[in-house]
């Protein structure tokens, strides 16, 4: 039997042929090298309410990894906070870190399919950049990604998406993401 051949995300394709030569142009780049790249997306979900429900942790795990495609790794609390009712080490989160052609497919299904889906949006806001290239956008609730079946969730739960970049200032990672498609207000 023949191996698969694997096909590029389409998402790649148009980041070499497209964006790459723009980027260039508008920062006057003078190699391919120096244009920012891509390099993660990370998905966080914080579940404060697990310390009363540990429940809620297996139910996260099982909606990130459908949304995703991969097996999350669930965080824990790193002190003890008395007035939460929370110890050491109890489990409060589950996040996930995608890379190569996960990140290619998973970024092309947040800004086709499920940031449209997203209850009166009107585009993502141009604020979440940290200063030094990556961006962060939270989602209310989980329910906007159609891997999500809307009859088997006990509680809506929000997340953070994190777009790490090789930029190095926020205005190049901010022409990167908007030419690969992320719907910033204007």
């Amino acid at each position: 039997m023949a191996e698969a051949e694997a096909v590029e995300p389409r998402l790649r394709t148009r980041y070499k042929t497209d964006v790459t030569p723009g980027l260039m142009k508008r920062f006057g780049y003078k190699n391919p090298m120096q244009v920012p790249r891509l390099r993660a997306i990370v998905l966080n979900m914080g579940l404060g309410e697990a310390v009363g429900n540990p429940k809620l942790i297996d139910a996260a795990v099982a909606e990130l990894t459908a949304i995703v495609g991969q097996k999350p790794v669930v965080t824990r609390a790193k002190k003890s906070i008395a007035t939460f009712k929370l110890r050491e080490g109890m489990p409060i989160g589950v996040k996930v870190t995608l890379r190569r052609e996960r990140m290619w497919e998973f970024l092309d299904r947040l800004v086709t399919l499920a940031l449209p889906r997203v209850r009166d949006f009107r585009g993502v806001s141009p604020r979440g950049f940290d200063g030094s290239g990556n961006y962060t956008l939270g989602l209310k609730e989980q329910i906007v990604f159609p891997e999500i079946d809307f009859d088997k969730v006990e509680k809506i739960k929000g997340m953070n998406i994190t777009f790490v970049t090789t930029a190095e200032r926020d205005e190049e990672a901010k022409e990167l993401l908007g030419a690969l498609g992320m719907p910033f207000r204007s």
